[in-house]
C-alpha cells in the first residue's frame, strides 16, 4: 500500500478462519526474559510488527544475541541469554512508540546499571513512566528524565539497589509492575524483594500473563492477592528451552466483531480455552451481546445471532479489546456504556477522545468521561473518513464500520494512515479482506 489512505467498501457478509499473528504482550516479555536467562531459547511464532523490532533492536545494541530461523510452519527466534550481565554497558536505545517494550527495559537496565539513553516518537515521550522511575529510584537506582520530568526521554546510570521492598501505583498502567516483576529476580541477589501495589490494580490479566511467563523461565513469586508480591533470593532465569507464542487475544477481537456483526461464521486460531490472556474474555463480552460464541483449545469462533443487544459493563479488565466493542455497540439495539476504562488516555493516543471524535463522523451520539464513552447508535451508519491517530487499534477497529448488520446498513469507510498496523498487525487489512464476501 503506498497510498496514505485506504478505502473499504461496504460488507455484505463475513465468514473465514485467521490465524492470528503472536501476541505482543507475551512476545515483548519473552523476548526480554530470554534475554535474561541462562542458556538458549528458541521462540516460536514471535510477532513480526514494529513493536518486537523495535524490542529485538535493542536486545541486539545491548550485546544479546539472536538469530531467525525461517522454517516450513514459521519463524523460529533463537536468543542466547546473557544470565542477567548485558555485553555493552552503554547503549543510545530508540524505543518507537512501544511501551511493551520501554517499560520493562527501563527496569531491567537501571537494575543492571550502566549508561543508557532511552528515547522514542514524540508520543512516546507523552506516555507517563514516573511511577516506574520513582519506584526504582526509590530502591536506589539512578534514572533520570532529559525532557518532561514523569516521561521520556530517559539516562540510566549506575545505581546500587539498597531496600527489599518497592512500591508502585496500580491504576495508571499495570505495564509498571509487570515491569518491577520482571526485574525482581535481579534485585533479590541476597534478599528477598517484594513489591507493594499502591491503590487499585487495573488490567490484573496482564499482571497474570506477566506471571505466568516468569515462573516458565523458572522463577517463583509469591502473591498476597494483587496487593504485593514476593521474590526470594537466588532465583535466576532459566531457559524453558522452546517456548510459543500464543495468537493476539486483542487482535482476535476485530474478526470475533466481524463474525458477531457481519454474519459469520469467523473463527480465529491461536487462542481459545488454554489462552493465558485475558483478552479472550472479549469473547464473552460479545456473548452478553447476543453474538454466538464457540471456544475449543486453539479456537474461538462467533456469528451473528440477530442485532446485538446494548451493554453496560465495566472493560477494566480487558482496555484494549474493549476499543471493539465500543464498534459493536454501532450495531446495537439501544445505548451502550463502556466503564472503567480510564487507562484509554494514556495509550498509543487518547483513546476516549479519539474514539468519541470518529465515532462521531459515522453518526453515533457519544457521551464521553474522564473513565467511561456511552456510544448511541444512528439509524444508519454514515460514510465517513477516519483519522488513526497513529493507533494501530483505531484502524483495526474501524474497518468494522464497512459491515452490513442484521438492522443497519454499513457504510464505505476511508481508513487514514493505515500502515499503523504495522505496529501489531501487519497483514490485518489482508486478513480482514478475506473474511470479507
Amino acid at each position: 500500500m503506498t497510498h496514505e489512505y485506504l478505502d473499504l467498501q461496504t460488507v455484505a457478509h463475513v465468514e473465514g478462519t485467521v490465524r492470528l499473528p503472536g501476541s505482543k504482550s507475551i512476545s515483548n516479555r519473552i523476548l526480554l526474559l530470554s534475554a535474561l536467562s541462562q542458556g538458549q531459547v528458541a521462540i516460536v511464532d514471535l510477532l513480526a510488527s514494529d513493536d518486537t523490532a523495535v524490542m529485538l533492536a535493542a536486545l541486539r545494541s545491548l550485546g544479546v544475541q539472536w538469530t531467525e530461523e525461517q522454517t516450513a510452519t514459521g519463524t523460529i527466534h533463537h536468543v542466547t541469554g546473557v544470565a542477567g550481565v548485558l555485553p555493552n554497558k552503554s547503549a543510545d536505545l530508540f524505543m518507537g512508540n512501544a511501551g511493551t517494550a520501554i517499560r520493562p527495559l527501563t527496569a531491567a537496565l537501571a537494575v543492571i546499571g550502566g549508561d543508557y539513553t532511552l528515547h522514542g516518537v514524540p508520543r512516546m515521550h507523552e506516555r507517563p513512566i514516573g511511577d516506574l522511575v520513582d519506584a526504582l529510584n526509590a530502591a536506589g537506582t539512578n534514572v533520570e528524565y532529559t525532557g518532561n520530568p514523569g516521561f521520556p526521554p530517559l539516562h540510566i546510570r549506575l545505581g546500587k539497589i539498597t531496600t527489599q521492598r518497592l512500591s508502585v501505583r496500580g491504576d495508571v498502567s499495570s505495564q509498571f509492575l509487570t515491569a518491577l516483576l520482571m526485574v525482581a529476580p535481579l534485585m533479590a541477589k541476597e534478599h528477598a524483594i517484594t513489591i507493594d501495589v499502591i491503590g487499585e490494580l487495573i488490567s490484573k490479566p496482564y499482571i497474570e500473563i506477566t506471571l505466568n511467563l516468569i515462573r516458565r523461565f523458572g522463577v517463583q513469586v509469591e502473591q498476597d492477592g494483587w496487593a504485593s508480591f514476593t521474590i526470594q533470593p537466588g532465583q535466576v532465569y532459566q531457559s524453558p528451552g522452546t517456548i510459543h507464542v500464543e495468537g493476539d487475544a486483542s487482535s482476535a477481537s476485530y474478526f470475533l466483531a466481524a463474525g458477531a456483526i457481519g454474519g459469520g461464521p469467523v473463527r480465529v486460531e491461536g487462542v481459545g480455552n488454554n489462552s493465558i490472556q485475558g483478552d479472550v474474555r472479549f469473547a464473552a463480552a460479545l456473548a452478553q451481546m447476543g453474538a454466538q460464541i464457540t471456544m475449543g483449545d486453539n479456537w474461538i469462533e462467533a456469528r451473528a445471532n440477530g442485532p446485538l443487544q446494548a451493554i453496560d459493563a465495566d472493560f477494566n479488565h480487558i482496555p484494549d479489546a474493549a476499543m471493539t466493542i465500543a464498534i459493536a455497540a454501532l450495531y446495537a439495539d439501544g445505548p451502550s456504556t463502556l466503564r472503567n476504562i480510564a487507562s484509554w488516555r494514556v495509550k498509543e493516543t487518547d483513546r476516549i477522545a479519539a474514539m468519541a471524535t470518529e465515532l462521531r463522523k459515522v453518526g453515533a451520539i457519544v457521551e464521553e468521561g474522564p473513565d467511561y464513552i456511552k456510544v448511541t447508535p444512528p439509524a444508519a451508519l454514515s460514510p465517513a473518513t477516519i483519522d488513526t491517530y497513529d493507533d494501530h487499534r483505531m484502524a483495526m477497529c474501524f474497518s468494522l464500520v464497512s459491515l452490513d448488520g442484521a438492522a443497519r446498513k454499513g457504510a464505505p469507510t476511508r481508513i487514514n494512515d493505515p500502515k499503523c498496523v504495522n505496529k501489531t498487525f501487519p497483514e490485518y487489512f489482508a486478513a480482514f479482506a478475506k473474511i470479507a464476501q
